[in-house]
């Protein structure tokens, strides 16, 4: 069996996986806080409506000529 001291690669590959594995948890936690740490921002201003509602009986003349 080959000594793990010679196999540099080996202990480079480990080392390239480690540090990929740090960053993302990492850039998850700078993610997660800044987002806890931000105001909610409403996308789009808030206005009163008016809404129309028009009853139309069974026995309106614009019922059946609807239908």
């Amino acid at each position: 069996m080959s000594d793990w001291t010679s196999l540099w690669y080996v202990w480079l590959i480990l080392l390239m996986v480690f540090l990929l594995l740090l960053c993302g948890v990492s850039a998850s936690c700078v993610k997660f806080c800044c987002r806890k740490k931000r105001l909610p921002v409403e996308t789009f201003p808030r206005h009163p409506c008016d809404l129309t509602v028009i009853g139309i009986d069974s026995d309106s003349t614009a019922h059946s000529t609807v239908t």
